[in-house]
């Protein structure tokens, strides 16, 4: 069979939309052959991979022109069923896919649901669980696996049907570094036994290790080929709303050959005499102390902190930390690691089970979560689980009116905070019907107009494009410039690079270090063990002579001789 995937003139439109979400997608995969899609938000990606197992337009009804043709038959007809026993589709939203209550029951309920004999589904699921590497937890509920072992899960079901395609809707979003790693991993083993697959992702590293790269905007096909001829065009890319790599940035800024790995970088960045001048870092150390130096007095100190969850779960073990008025503070660690549950103790939203947590020299017990949200604000992860109001005005002023303040005074902050967040005008429109990036930075505005000195954010960048990431991330460093204390939970490593001054690292329940950023992030074999890996720019410039967080660092501290 010549293809395994061709998608000949397709255009979709959703039902009620304005336009279309593909718009003449012509795209052949061959079998066998190891396809990610990249794209900024509303590029396509999603529909593109619901129209290869008939979810489009079956279930999410709309307008499909052109033809689809699957393995050498057309979908066209064709049950969702039928077609997931040749395409498997694990969501986006890996988590809504699992609901059995362990590992082994899950892998198996899709073929025990298509008539499989026993003997062939307990062999099935003893290989899949072997090829996500999940053997020895088949016994385990799902609730109670880290992210990435979740995410691994849902590609075991799908693979117990045997699917000659599987195709993978931005399998990582939200994964620890080293889980990213683990899915790609787990990827690159199916292709070598064979299976077509299709990724779509927000990320452009792992993409490296693809056969082919499609780049989608706006529902059209806007660049295809390797991952060396695609994925090298970095200011083209950021342009789109991609994330370019570190790697093709550095040297395309430099005007030298392109890289795509840090030890590409690395080696022609050596050979073209490039060093990190020890001057130059000097400076930006010095940039750093003082920084630090011009910080206020503690605002949160923790203090033996323990907290046991009722299923008998250690969630945090003795944790010390104290962080100061005005810092920039990013909180990382892999899935489980304690992250959540630390920060949810500094607004009351959990209470410790041994151990104290002071905010402003007032210690938390005793206080509503009213009283402390004056002082300390809480955006969540999903902005969906914030948003409740029917209109944007009604969001932000539910703080302020919650707190007794006249209606005056009510508008004046969510005014101020509208503006803030850069949603002056939107005041009537509905949150749900905005962009998840706009209900985010709706999120934040309704923290803002309770004026917290301490701002709380839960992996802010998450289902972000490139483009809305900085976006929100340059919102969060004005409010740190304005005197917010930030303190923000992330897997993002970019993020914390660029944005924050200070990094602690959690693992299993502990401090595992905390530092200025530079320097955590210099310990490379160290955050490996915590599953977190710094950003290619980083770990570029440690092999030249010293930790650079950013481009903007890169071009003022490279220097040839």
């Amino acid at each position: 069979m010549s293809t395994a995937i061709d998608l000949r003139g397709v255009r979709f439109t959703y039902r009620g939309a304005a336009r279309p979400a593909l718009d003449g997608v012509d795209l052949t995969v061959a079998p066998g052959e190891f396809v990610v899609l990249v794209g900024p938000s509303g590029a396509g990606k999603s529909t593109l991979c619901y129209i290869l197992n008939g979810l489009v337009p079956q279930f999410l009804r709309g307008r499909l022109e052109g033809s689809v043709t699957i393995l050498g038959e057309p979908a066209a007809g064709r049950k969702v069923s039928a077609l997931a026993e040749k395409v498997g589709l694990v969501f986006q939203d890996f988590e809504s896919q699992l609901f059995s209550t362990n590992v082994e029951l899950e892998v198996a309920f899709a073929p025990e649901n298509f008539g499989v004999d026993p003997a062939e589904i307990r062999r099935r699921v003893r290989e899949c669980l072997a090829t996500v590497g999940l053997t020895g937890l088949e016994h385990r509920e799902p609730a109670t696996l880290s992210g990435g072992q979740k995410q691994r899960l849902a590609i075991a079901s799908v693979l117990s049907m045997e699917p000659r395609i599987l195709v993978m809707d931005e399998p990582t979003t939200d994964l620890d570094p080293l889980g990213k790693e683990a899915v790609f991993a787990v990827a690159r083993r199916l292709r070598e036994r064979g299976l077509t697959l299709v990724i779509a992702e927000h990320e452009t590293e792992e993409a490296a290790a693809a056969d082919r790269v499609v780049v989608l905007h706006e529902g059209r096909v806007v660049a295809q080929g390797t991952p060396r001829e695609v994925l090298t065009r970095a200011d083209w890319l950021e342009e789109l709303g991609v994330q370019p790599l570190g790697a093709a940035q550095i040297t395309a800024r430099l005007g030298l050959p392109p890289a795509l790995t840090v030890e590409e970088a690395v080696e022609v960045l050596r050979e073209a005499g490039y060093r990190v001048d020890p001057a130059a870092l000097v400076e930006l150390r010095e940039r750093d102390r003082r920084r630090a130096a011009a910080l206020g007095e503690p605002v949160i100190e923790v203090r033996d902190l323990e907290h046991r969850y009722p299923n008998g779960v250690a969630a945090l073990q003795g944790v010390n930390l104290t962080i100061r008025r005005g810092e920039f503070v990013a909180l990382v660690g892999q899935n489980g690691s304690g992250k959540t549950t630390l920060v949810k103790h500094l607004n009351g939203l959990l209470q410790p089970t041994g151990g104290e947590v002071r905010v402003a020299g007032v210690p938390t017990a005793g206080q509503s979560v009213l009283q402390l949200g004056r002082r300390v604000g809480y955006v969540f992860q999903n902005p969906d689980h914030q948003i409740f109001a029917e209109t944007v005005y009604d969001e932000v002023a539910f703080g302020p009116r919650n707190h007794g303040l006249p209606e005056p005074e009510v508008q004046a902050r969510v005014e101020e905070a509208l503006a803030a967040v850069g949603l002056t005008g939107r005041e009537e429109e509905d949150p749900f019907a905005m962009t998840r990036g706009e209900r985010q930075r709706v999120a934040v505005a309704s923290v803002l107009a309770t004026r917290p000195e301490v701002i709380i954010l839960d992996e802010p960048t998450t289902g972000l494009d490139y483009r809305e990431q900085r976006q929100m991330m340059e919102l969060v460093r004005r409010l740190n410039e304005q005197g917010h204390t930030i303190l923000c939970v992330t897997h993002t490593m970019w993020v914390v690079a660029e944005y924050a001054h200070r990094t602690v690292v959690m693992r299993d329940g502990r401090i595992w270090m905390d530092g200025p950023t530079r320097e955590v992030l210099a310990r490379e074999e160290e955050l490996t063990a915590a599953s977190l890996k710094p950003p290619q720019l980083v770990r570029i410039t440690g092999r030249l002579g010293g930790t650079l967080l950013s481009l903007e660092e890169c071009l003022h501290a490279l220097r040839k001789g």
